[in-house]
């Protein structure tokens, strides 16, 4: 599962506004969480379904094939969360003898006809209702909503939203549309016979065996899943879907997307048979499974799931050209749910405490992908970006990556199982070597395909394929909590020529761990690879001919770690053009940014950073500069409007546009009149900015060109006062990241939170449902990412009622748009609910 992160800015903002928040739940219950204890084996599971969709219901019947694990039982216990069941029975050979049951608090206790043995099948057959607007159990951080089967507009009364049907298994709600024994523990195959009018069409795991018309306009796909997979991994889609048709090897790759889409698909999903080569090849473990299809569903409720053979991704994943000729921003996403058929499908965590077996692999297959495709550089920066996301949240720090004392299961989905995870498995792939690493994944896969595993048996798979004793890396970043916070000091020997450096580890439990530092004599480096031991002080001696230029510890950016310095410009400047790693470059770049526009080497670091071949140093070098400074216009300008014209990425492009924006000179409009006219979303928004910038007048006769989709973060804050002022409609529902949370942004940048605010009081004012439930969703997913602050949710809920009393007042002004802002008013509810 890829979840939604709201953006870390934000999340900033709202931390820091107000008492920082405490940690969420780990670490606080001291319950240990076992894992399932196995009474049955799951062996088949057979499904005829039909829906009902005014009363958002599923009709079922299930043919249940099951034997006790190990000791001899007569009773099965079922999960089966909302449901009515109106029949159950012992099948044999298609004679049904009833059973006694009882049904109450979501489980189901079937007590069998006999004592059964280990390995003796039985079949039980259930007829039941699944309703899953009864489901009791809440969403969480990860999955805001955890009622397993959900109708998308089904009684069709939107008509901007399409008719839909998906399913939502993980963590354990698939248990909200079929009775079955809901722990990642247990595995089975299955097949499905989905009954749905003819105008759809449907999506299961496996493949689809046949496909016949009903009467009355119906039609009864049957899709079989001859391999083993958990319950959490069934899914079913129902809705109007173009199929476009790809595929790797004889294996079908289908692309199931909103027909307005369809002549994007190739654009958005047409990597993945590439993809499917690459992680095949680099596992040497070719993709296990009959198909591979993904589809889009509306209001989904998470970021992505990797349904075996059939991924679900949010609706976000829907991109056109503008959005697309700048970044494929969905196209992590689609690494990370296929590598999970691997790593979480074909071998899955046996509890939730292990999650990261699942996540943090997925999470690496990002940088895997980025590396190959668009080389280390690109890789790096997105692993750095993923770690800083746990780096820079506090609450994390004293959660192990296996933890076995959580509250909730959900709270394992957060950034030290994914992003903390994915740096973790970068440390020991270059700890150990890319043939070794490779080849222990392979190993683990091999030893465990088809079954659960944990942590432990990873290290083994690890142990067994190099050689080396790994407990003292899984003790450390596994089993335990934090990472190492460090600050150093050098002292130069002039008898010895030596220089010492001394690593200090400042955090409570110290970590051992090989480092990276180079060394810069007469302006050149050395590098020098050290054992860290796990202690508070270690100290290195170094062959130098003077006192260095330089000292850069972690020089390689790997190790996982809280790092303070203290760089000159000069040095930061030496250390820019000395070095070949991604992050030691971004640290030095970033590291001027008190300094640009005082001192004549954070100018010359600008200047040499707008020619590295990585297109986000330019953009970064873009960002930090002022070319209203006349120094840096006539050092840095003409590059700039080289990159604004002529640079191969659009992103690149756009940055450069608002870098010569601040300069508010008129002999630039050629160049921002011709970006309005740009493909690329980023290039026009930041062209429109330019313009308005330096005519404010030309803001009400371009405000209709405004398109927020798909934008960057500081571009809709550009132009989130100009579609606010202007009363851009049309954008009303892509100003909601910021509008929602006007009340912190205001803490920090009050001009931008004023607008955020008036941005607010307009959509409360307006009828404009779209907007009103983004702002609802957002918030919503903030109530889970913020942990227990109090404060901030108390911010929140008055927000909210505010706005709440505006719809109030709107309704009673408009009577006649009755329908549309109740339900307007009903989500804003909701929201505020959610939060007590």
């Amino acid at each position: 599962m890829r979840k939604v992160i709201l953006s870390m800015a934000i999340l900033g903002i709202m931390f820091s506004a107000n008492v920082s928040a405490q940690t969420e739940t780990s670490g606080r219950e001291k319950v240990y969480r076992a894992t399932h204890t196995k009474v049955t084996e799951l062996k088949h599971t057979k499904l005829k379904v039909n829906f009902d969709y005014q009363k958002e219901q599923m009709n079922g019947e299930e043919w249940l094939t099951a034997s006790p694990y190990f000791y001899p039982t007569n009773e099965l216990t079922l999960d089966a969360k909302g449901m009515l069941i109106h029949e159950v029975s012992l099948d044999s050979n298609g004679k049904k003898s009833p059973l006694k049951y009882d049904y109450k608090n979501d489980v189901l206790k079937i007590t069998l006809d006999k004592t059964y043995q280990k390995n003796q099948d039985y079949t039980v057959y259930i007829k039941y209702t699944s309703r899953p607007n009864e489901v009791k159990q809440e969403g969480s951080m990860a999955i805001n909503d955890a009622k397993g089967l959900y109708f998308i507009n089904a009684q069709g009364t939107d008509p901007d939203l399409p008719t839909q049907i998906w399913t939502q298994g993980e963590t354990e709600s698939s248990s909200a549309w079929f009775p079955t024994i809901d722990k990642p523990n247990q595995k089975t195959t299955q097949e499905i016979y989905m009954t749905v009018p003819d105008k759809y069409v449907t999506l299961s795991n496996g493949v689809l065996k046949t496909s016949q018309k009903e009467s009355n306009g119906l039609r009864t796909d049957h899709w079989v899943m001859d391999k083993r997979h958990s319950t959490y991994l069934f899914f079913m889609g129902v809705g109007e879907y173009a199929i476009v048709k790809d595929k790797w090897k004889n294996i079908a790759v289908d692309y199931y997307i909103e027909k307005e889409y369809e002549p994007y698909a190739k654009q958005i999903y047409g990597n993945t048979p590439e993809m499917i080569e690459f992680f095949s090849k680099k596992m040497n473990y070719d993709y296990p499974w009959a198909k591979y299809a993904q589809i889009s569903g509306r209001n989904y409720v998470s970021g992505a799931m990797e349904n075996t053979t059939a991924t679900l991704h949010g609706s976000d994943i829907l991109q056109k050209p503008g959005q697309l000729i700048d970044e494929n921003k969905w196209e992590d996403t689609i690494a990370h749910e296929l590598f999970h058929h691997w790593f979480g499908d074909l071998v899955t965590a046996e509890s939730w405490s292990n999650l990261t077996v699942n996540e943090s692999f997925a999470n690496y297959s990002e940088y895997l992908w980025n590396e190959y495709k668009y080389g280390k550089d690109q890789a790096d920066y997105h692993l750095m970006s993923d770690v800083n996301m746990y780096l820079h949240n506090p609450n994390d720090f004293k959660k192990n990556l296996v933890r076995f004392n959580y509250e909730s299961r959900e709270d394992v989905f957060d950034l030290v199982t994914y992003q903390k995870g994915g740096g973790i498995l970068n440390m020991l792939r270059n700890y150990l070597g890319d043939d070794a690493f490779f080849a222990g994944m392979n190993d683990y896969l091999k030893t465990n395909e088809y079954q659960n595993a944990e942590a432990h048996q990873l290290r083994l798979s690890f142990e067994k394929v190099s050689g080396k004793d790994l407990n003292w890396f899984f003790n450390q970043w596994y089993f335990g909590s934090g990472n190492p916070k460090i600050n150093y000091s050098t002292a130069f020997e002039p008898v010895k020529k030596q220089v010492t450096v001394t690593i200090n580890q400042t955090q409570e439990q110290p970590f051992q761990f090989p480092l990276a530092i180079d060394v810069y004599d007469n302006g050149k480096p050395k590098r020098y690879n050290v054992w860290v031991n796990a202690d508070a002080k270690n100290t290195f001696s170094f062959d130098v001919s003077k006192t260095p230029d330089l000292v850069n510890i972690n020089a390689d950016g790997i190790l996982l770690a809280d790092i303070t310095d203290t760089k000159t410009p000069e040095q930061n400047l030496m250390q820019f053009t000395n070095s070949k790693e991604f992050k030691s470059r971004y640290v030095a770049l970033t590291g001027i940014k008190d300094q640009v526009g005082k001192n004549p080497a954070a100018t010359k670091l600008l200047a040499a950073a707008l020619k590295d071949p990585f297109f986000r140093i330019r953009i970064k070098a873009l960002e930090l500069m002022d070319l209203s400074n006349p120094e840096q216009m006539k050092a840095l300008g003409a590059d700039v409007e080289k990159l604004a014209t002529n640079d191969p990425k659009t992103l690149t492009q756009a940055a450069a546009i608002s870098a010569l924006a601040k300069t508010k000179d008129k002999k630039y409009l050629p160049i921002f009149e011709k970006g309005v006219g740009a493909v690329s979303n980023a290039v026009k928004g930041n062209s429109l900015g330019a313009l308005i910038t330096i005519d404010p007048s030309k803001a009400n006769t371009l405000a209709d060109k405004i398109d927020l989709e798909g934008a960057s973060e500081d571009l809709q804050a550009q132009l989130l006062p100009i579609i606010v002022k202007n009363k851009v409609t049309s954008q009303m529902p892509n100003i909601a990241q910021h509008a929602a949370f006007y009340p912190f942004i205001k803490f920090q940048n009050p001009e931008l939170g004023k607008a955020a605010e008036d941005g607010f009081n307009w959509i409360m004012t307006s009828d404009n449902l779209k907007a009103t439930e983004s702002v609802t969703k957002i918030v919503g997913y903030a109530k889970n990412q913020m942990g227990d602050n109090p404060q901030a949710k108390m911010m929140i809920v008055q927000m909210l009622k505010d706005g709440l009393a505006k719809k109030m007042e709107l309704l009673k002004q408009n009577p006649q748009n009755a329908a549309s802002i109740n339900k307007q008013i009903d989500a804003l509810n909701k929201a505020i609910e959610n939060y007590k």
